[in-house]
């Protein structure tokens, strides 16, 4: 019982601190007003991120979400590390809503009381390309169902990011696999 509540409190400090934020938090975050849970389900390529040490050197992302029979989602995050044909890394997850737009997702969900994070989609195009934010700044990516943006539409995005405060310079372009 003494191992449990050392390893919660680290848990907790762990998850509080050494985070960068990437965004001016004094602007007002803003979600898209209606999320269909059940179009967003399915596989997300990772266009886009801001540093974070749980993805740091994955290439090739992705994000598979799917409905679980409680109605919350799972959450299945893929990388590979160095290269894209390094070695596999994979994450599991479960997700629940907040409100529209808004999730709460967490990777221990014996400990989801401290351990999750906001996972607030800020912007959609047809269920093709989705912005995702969290208010304090300290993630945020571009996601897409497929490897590969045309300009126009990283621009969108950028805008989605831009508009929510996010510093631009800060994003990193992973290398993403094609032909999937």
């Amino acid at each position: 019982m003494r191992f449990l509540s050392i390893f919660a409190v680290c848990i907790l400090v762990l998850v509080g601190c050494g985070s960068t934020v990437y965004r001016d938090t004094s602007v007002t975050m803003t979600t898209v007003d209606t999320l269909d849970t059940k179009k967003y389900l399915g596989k997300w390529y990772e266009i886009a991120r801001f540093p974070n040490r749980f993805e740091e050197g994955c290439v090739g992302v992705t994000a598979e979400y799917g409905l679980r029979d409680d109605g919350k989602v799972s959450v299945l995050n893929t990388c590979f590390k160095g290269t894209l044909d390094g070695p596999k890394e994979q994450a599991e997850g479960v997700a629940t809503v907040d409100s529209a737009g808004k999730l709460r997702v967490t990777f221990v969900p014996w400990l989801s009381w401290i351990a999750s994070g906001d996972y607030w989609v800020l912007g959609l195009q047809d269920y093709d390309i989705a912005v995702v934010g969290a208010p304090k700044g300290t993630t945020g990516w571009i996601l897409a169902r497929t490897p590969r943006l045309s300009e126009a539409e990283k621009d969108w995005a950028m805008n989605v990011l831009s508009d929510n405060g996010y510093d631009l310079d800060q994003l990193v372009w992973p290398k993403q696999r094609t032909g999937e």
